[in-house]
């Protein structure tokens, strides 16, 4: 098996468990030539910061390493069109960066380059023959989570017991394999899906910047990936924050759509119980406002909701979307009254405060209050497990996989020897709708567009500390949707940072403990990312103002 980059083992399950896990691994590692093996004293001895091995590890040739750092999916699209690139030549690059990626931070789960040359070559020969693409993303490399059914190759709902090979593609990867896109990789995931940290059996994600902290979870491999730019664009799902958590981290794009926006038909097989109450959304992730804006559309140009009748029919504008006046009213919360960001965080809304405000014309600025975000939290941790946590440590109980401490923190409070039953579901779902009554009237009273706010209680954190999802679920719970994007800032080293005076008041327990992480934490180099949020279903309005926001903000 090839080394890997390991900064902290995986919990370590049954002899069987275990037994079942290496046959895994050794499986993916059969399939990787040693000719693609970074040096083991590298693997023993890596920089915090991993981003540049891959350009500089002689592995990738200088036509590879450009096609990879050098375009977005919107630019990769229009060079292969225009046949400055080869589809084939373009998915051997990208290929060969995501293993190399993969050794520095255990991002895969599967990596199939054959399959992906020859879907390349086809596009290639239709291309040459018609002089026409087969459509928007005609040979642009998509990656894809764990979960989400590719014909022919395995997806996991977060077990391993429910590992399993799909014989057809789920509804949103036909889409895009109609559309042109080359398939290429699986990414990883954690266990049961539900933690703010990818680890899992195979692995624990590393996060490229700092391999210290976590890439976030739960769509944390896509994130690596990405950031390691072994992909521009990659599928994305969030039910507490797994878009806009690993997104953040990693210092990139990650739009969580409204439910029922977005096709997500057969991604999850049985269905998850926690969408009894908090319905899971899905969306990209990538490194530009454009490629989020073409993954929007060509889904909606597909016309998903006339096979799938869970999903609202609105056309999409994205980025063209007029808004409704001359001056954009943007909202700034600085914290939700339960605890207040780390350093880097401030100093980033302080940061778009700024720029914002010296565009009077285009933008009114105004703090946001909080709302009762104790509460929510307290609902939304409950109805996540409404059968108290028995569907889980069945799972596990399956095949002797050992319960992961993340797994342990996320159902503490909801863990029960019994189901909610009818009564106790209705309740929670009684609950939310008063909740979500009550905030509407708050965020009308607050008189905003959007709302500008962090992704996360910091940077990215480390690794097993990903406890407190609050700037993520509370949009989930309401059902609003969400852009997390880069800012040009990143976490200093330690000693650097602290909270300033005006912030020193600890507002709870809660916040105590996040400030007693930062305290300990070694976050350099961790970007900075923060969130835009609209009413639920303006999506669409989402996107036209980020358009707006663009200059003032500096987003790619």
């Amino acid at each position: 098996m090839a080394p890997f980059v390991e900064v902290l083992a995986v919990p370590t399950g049954t002899p069987e468990f275990e037994t079942l896990k290496q046959s895994i691994l050794d499986e993916f590692w059969a399939g990787v030539p040693e000719s693609l093996y970074l040096p083991e004293s590298l693997i023993k001895n890596p920089p915090k910061d991993v981003t540049a091995v891959s350009r500089e590890c002689g592995l990738l040739t200088p036509e590879e390493i450009d096609i990879t750092e050098n375009y977005d999916a919107v630019a990769l699209a229009e060079a292969i069109a225009t046949k400055k690139f080869t589809a084939v030549t373009v998915a051997q690059a990208f290929s060969k960066r995501a293993i190399i990626a993969h050794q520095l931070t255990s991002c895969l789960v599967e990596w199939f380059p054959e399959e992906a040359l020859a879907r390349a070559k086809e596009l290639d020969d239709y291309l040459e023959r018609t002089g026409k693409t087969v459509g928007p993303l005609h040979g642009v490399p998509l990656s894809v989570k764990e979960h989400m059914p590719i014909a022919g190759h395995y997806s996991a709902l977060g077990f391993l017991d429910t590992r399993h090979k799909d014989d057809h593609d789920c509804h949103m990867v036909s889409i895009f394999r109609a559309a042109g896109a080359v398939f290429y990789v699986k990414t990883n995931q954690p266990q049961g899906i539900m933690h703010l940290e990818s680890v899992a059996p195979l692995g624990r994600v590393l996060n490229p910047y700092n391999i210290n902290l976590s890439s976030g979870g739960s769509t944390g491999g896509e994130a690596a990936l990405l950031a390691m730019r072994g992909s521009i664009l990659g599928i994305g799902t969030d039910i507490g924050g797994s878009i806009r958590g690993p997104a953040a981290f990693c210092g990139i794009y990650g739009f969580k759509s409204t439910s029922y926006y977005l096709p997500q038909k057969e991604f999850l097989t049985g269905g998850f119980a926690a969408e009894l109450n908090v319905l899971c959304s899905t969306g990209p992730m990538c490194h530009t406002l454009r490629d989020m804006d073409l993954f929007v559309s060509t889904l909606k140009a597909a016309n998903p909701h006339l096979e799938d009748p869970c999903l609202i029919p609105i056309p999409w504008t994205g980025t063209t979307t007029p808004l409704p006046s001359p001056k954009l009213k943007v909202g700034i919360l600085f914290h939700d009254g339960q605890i207040v960001p780390q350093p880097p965080i401030i100093k980033a809304l302080e940061w778009a405060k700024s720029q914002l405000s010296g565009f009077p014309d285009l933008f009114e600025v105004k703090e946001f209050v909080p709302f009762r975000t104790a509460e929510l939290m307290q609902n939304i941790r409950k109805a996540y497990w409404p059968d108290g946590g028995k569907a889980v440590k069945a799972h596990l109980a399956t095949t002797g996989e050992p319960m992961l401490p993340l797994t342990q923190w996320i159902l503490k409070d909801a863990e029960s020897d019994t189901d909610a039953g009818t009564d106790g579901v209705l309740a929670m779902r009684v609950a939310r709708d008063l909740y979500r009554q009550a905030f509407v009237a708050h965020w009308n009273s607050q008189d905003i567009d959007v709302l500008l706010c962090p992704a996360f209680v910091g940077p990215a954190c480390e690794h097993e500390t990903a406890f407190y999802w609050n700037y993520t679920a509370f949009w989930n719970y309401v059902d609003y949707p969400g852009v997390v994007f880069p800012t040009p800032f990143k976490a200093g080293k330690k000693g650097e940072e602290d909270y300033k005076e005006e912030y020193q008041e600890v507002l709870s327990q809660e916040d105590k403990h996040v400030r007693e992480l930062w305290q300990k934490g070694d976050f350099e180099g961790a970007p900075v990312d923060l969130q835009l949020v609209g009413r639920k279903y303006y999506d669409n309005q989402l996107f036209g103002a980020l358009e707006k926001l663009k200059g003032a903000l500096q987003l790619p």
